[in-house]
């Protein structure tokens, strides 16, 4: 899919994006508004809810973990207020708990990120019963995976070494060679 390329987004183009990382929030609105959408930011969990409450949008692209909150409470707020909304999760963070709890919530893909502005279109416009989407072009190593769950859970246990090495079922010694090393591409 090109920039140019007409879209089919329906009599209502409008589109809700949250993320707190500024940089990505307003590189994507602008990919998006030049694919056709009327775009509306968000940079938190309460500024998203507001949007979705005052004006549901029928697509919505909300990041998972937000610096005041969880994403999904906007997916929630979102869909109690427009059911036939379409709603793209995006995470840095992928683990199957989350996306079967993003889904159940009623949000309808979910993309892990580095996600760029075309797979974002194709998440959101890609109709109930259709086969998979494609492949990423460039997805994560299996390394990288691995080092970005273990930063995560390490985040999680407010960088104690002993205690996310005991959750990881981890040695400690491991766990510290792993974190001491640069990530994997």
């Amino acid at each position: 899919m090109t920039d140019d390329s007409p879209l089919d987004l329906g009599p209502d183009p409008s589109l809700l994006l949250v993320d707190d990382d500024e940089v990505f929030l307003k590189r994507l609105a602008r990919a998006m508004e030049r694919r056709g959408f009327a775009v509306e930011t968000a940079g938190s969990v309460a500024a998203g809810k507001a949007l979705a409450v005052a004006r549901p949008p029928a697509y919505a692209v909300i990041d998972l973990r937000l610096d005041d909150g969880n994403g999904l409470d906007v997916v929630e707020a979102l869909r109690t207020k427009r059911p036939d909304a379409r709603i793209v999760v995006l995470t840095g963070y992928g683990a199957i708990a989350t996306a079967v709890a993003a889904v159940k919530i009623g949000a309808t893909d979910y993309l892990s990120k580095p996600a760029d502005a075309d797979e974002v279109v194709n998440a959101l416009l890609q109709r109930e019963g259709a086969v998979l989407p494609e492949p990423p072009e460039n997805p994560m190593s299996a390394d990288r995976v691995r080092w970005e769950h273990i930063q995560r859970v390490y985040e999680q246990c407010d960088r104690n070494v002993s205690e996310t090495a005991r959750r990881l079922s981890m040695h400690r010694r491991t766990l510290q060679r792993i974190l001491a090393k640069r990530s994997p591409r």
